[in-house]
């Protein structure tokens, strides 16, 4: 490299600003000062606001979120054509690139309402978002959830930690409703077949029982139903 470029590089570095919380960018710009930024693990924009999340507590993050990654990747691992990912940054428009706590899709040549970019990033809504929320002052029940439900992502969990409440929510003509629990506490996907959540469990941390409610869906005749219909989209 000529001292002339190598001054001509370190000058258009020097003009990328670093994120901060609250800036208002495009999605494009948002990427360009976070590509710049390699040490910082997570930023968020949100509505055309740029969010930058504080380091997680063991308790009210780190291990719930440990605890719903479990039960999505049991899931996934009895469901063919279905992906769960862990923190993946989402294209969801142009005033919206979330990295949400986990995402449960179905295969794009499955019918899969998301896509891989060619530089690797989810495109488009997945069809399960879910989030692990300290308190619900947290902006995943506000400005989160409105994104969400406009770009059509269909179901949205929202852990409430500190509260003790779990939040699922179902898009219906175009408007979140929130899925009941039966009288046993557990509510039922209505996009996933099987995917079967003991709510009070969960919140106790008894992820043994958690994952036998589970196994019961992944049991269920309807589970192999959805199962036989993603392989025969593919077929088709």
């Amino acid at each position: 490299m000529t001292p002339l470029t190598r001054q001509q590089t370190l000058g258009e570095q020097a003009q990328i600003l670093p994120l901060e919380n609250g800036d208002h960018l495009t999605r494009p710009e948002f990427e360009r000062r976070y590509h710049a930024m390699p040490h910082k693990k997570k930023a968020e924009l949100i509505e055309g606001v740029v969010y930058l999340p504080s380091p997680l507590r063991f308790k009210v993050h780190a291990r719930p979120h440990g605890h719903l990654m479990t039960w999505l990747g049991v899931y996934e691992a009895s469901t063919p054509h279905v992906e769960v990912g862990d923190n993946a940054t989402v294209r969801l428009d142009l005033d919206n690139e979330p990295q949400p706590d986990a995402v449960l899709l179905i295969d794009t040549p499955a019918g899969g309402n998301c896509q891989l970019s060619t530089d690797g990033y989810l495109e488009g809504a997945p069809e399960l978002v879910a989030e692990v929320a300290a308190s619900t002052a947290a902006y995943d029940s506000y400005d989160k959830k409105a994104a969400y439900r406009r770009n059509g992502v269909q179901e949205y969990i929202v852990w409430q930690v500190l509260d003790q409440k779990l939040d699922w929510f179902s898009l219906q003509n175009g408007e979140y409703v929130p899925l009941l629990a039966d009288e046993k506490g557990v509510i039922r996907s209505q996009v996933f077949s099987g995917l079967w959540l003991a709510v009070p469990d969960l919140l106790a941390g008894e992820m043994a029982k958690v994952l036998v409610v589970l196994q019961q869906g992944l049991n269920d005749s309807e589970h192999g139903t959805f199962v036989d219909s993603l392989s025969g989209y593919i077929q088709d």
